[in-house]
């Protein structure tokens, strides 16, 4: 605690003011809408956290960063964190997806559809230990996205719920709390990962664009995203959070040959998505009825970036430790 009094001694606050700043005790958090947590579970706790969520695309942007306005599309789902604490130092667990989808122009999802799952663990390098070091928590996370989804040969292309490629990323998550001159906490995380796909083999109609007859393979583009959040503690029960998300995906290609359903000779077919960035806010609100519940309530907004979709995500989550 000594390193946090000199910080806040350093802004110009009074004594009585750090005397009565809030403790961490004191102050309960949910966490943002986007950016996972570096501290690990105590052993043997588990964490619940299923959110559901409404993406609704209405424009797109070009290959120069222009945007296009376009229909009205949903994709209602729900995406969840099951997690438990190993070790102190190790925590592991798996990311459900469940979604349905209602495009424009163009037949609903047939029923609701369960979508890739994450596997992850991830191990805490360091510890914030208030009273003792300023140092933040930080941890190194590996997850395995399994294609459990549908992506190939859809009778509808709202059905697609899938990737169909096997994901492994390395992420890094840091999480560091300060003293406000108010005395409020301001909790702040970092997060960055770096994720990589196997090739795809596909047929027929799928999530790539590919049409029936279609015989080939997709090669998804690696990703990296960077994840800074804040959360500010204004009471114990109450918190205001923002997320700042930074995501670029490489170029996917897709190739095969079209055979036509009259017969005749296939015919290539080729397609580059181009190279992809999205920056995207997230204002939420969160309530916390004790330490261990809270639910959160926030938006995701994407209006700025390059091939890929403009969408406003409203989101309500619950987050659970036992």
């Amino acid at each position: 605690m000594v390193g946090r009094l000199i910080a806040c001694a350093s802004l110009g606050v009074s004594a009585a003011a750090v005397a009565q700043q809030e403790s961490l005790d004191e102050a309960w958090f949910t966490g943002p809408m986007l950016a996972p947590n570096a501290a690990t579970l105590p052993q043997g706790h588990v964490l619940l956290e299923p959110y559901l969520y409404d993406l609704i695309s209405n424009g797109h942007f070009d290959s120069s960063g222009g945007r296009h306005s376009g229909p009205y599309e949903h994709d209602v789902g729900s995406q969840g964190y099951l997690l438990y604490g190993l070790t102190d130092r190790i925590t592991a667990g798996m990311i459900p997806r469940f979604s349905y989808d209602e495009p424009a122009g163009a037949a609903n999802s047939s029923g609701i559809d369960v979508g890739d799952i994450t596997l992850q663990a991830g191990y805490g390098l360091t510890r914030y230990a208030p009273g003792e070091t300023m140092m933040p928590a930080t941890a190194i996370v590996v997850q395995l996205t399994v294609p459990t989804g549908r992506y190939d040969q859809l009778r509808r292309a709202s059905d697609g719920v899938g990737a169909g490629a096997w994901t492994g990323a390395l992420a890094f998550y840091s999480q560091d709390y300060f003293w406000m001159p108010n005395g409020r906490i301001l909790r702040l995380r970092l997060d960055l990962t770096y994720a990589v796909s196997t090739s795809v083999g596909l047929r027929d109609e799928s999530v790539y664009g590919t049409p029936l007859g279609f015989r080939g393979r997709a090669w998804p583009g690696d990703g990296l995203t960077t994840d800074a959040a804040a959360e500010y503690s204004l009471t114990s029960r109450w918190v205001l959070a923002f997320d700042v998300v930074y995501q670029n995906n490489a170029n996917t290609r897709v190739t095969g040959l079209v055979t036509a359903p009259e017969g005749g000779a296939p015919e290539g077919f080729a397609t580059d998505s181009g190279a992809a960035y999205s920056i995207a806010f997230a204002p939420a609100i969160e309530y916390n009825w004790s330490s261990r519940i809270g639910t959160l309530l926030g938006v995701r907004i994407i209006e700025l970036g390059r091939n890929t979709s403009a969408s406003l995500t409203p989101a309500i989550a619950l987050n659970m430790v036992f």
